[in-house]
């Protein structure tokens, strides 16, 4: 009997500089089935090669070397196109505008309930 290959999992991208936050991202998404590679900080990021394989980007707004709506840009620009959700407390008129502009999806934190979830699987396709 030939078995089924198993379907890839996708892969998500979290940039968040709250080890707490970050890790507690990473174990929700991976229990909905996707890949997670996290890191600390833009740079990080932007160092790693092979960007172009994510699927999606949770970005926190206030990381320490950027704003998350900049670092968004600059791997749109220079790495790969992909879908990216913005997470931040009390975000102001200007970064809605801004995240808007770019078509970025803006999720405030605290979380309530599977908003995230959510809209990663929205914009992944899997919902």
């Amino acid at each position: 009997m030939i078995l089924p290959a198993e379907k890839p999992r996708r892969v998500v991208f979290v940039i968040e500089d709250d080890k707490a936050v970050r890790r507690s991202l990473e174990f929700v998404l991976d229990l909905e089935g996707y890949a997670v590679e996290s890191f600390a900080d833009g740079g990080e990021v932007l160092r790693r090669s092979g960007v172009e394989g994510c699927g999606c980007l949770i970005v926190d707004f206030k990381l320490p070397d950027c704003d998350g709506l900049t670092l968004i840009d600059r791997l749109r620009r220079y790495r790969a196109a992909m879908p990216a959700i913005l997470i931040t407390s009390g975000p102001r008129a200007e970064v809605r505008g801004r995240a808007a502009a770019m078509g970025v999806v803006v999720i405030e934190k605290p979380f309530l309930e599977n908003q995230l979830m959510d809209e990663v699987n929205r914009l992944l396709g899997a919902a």
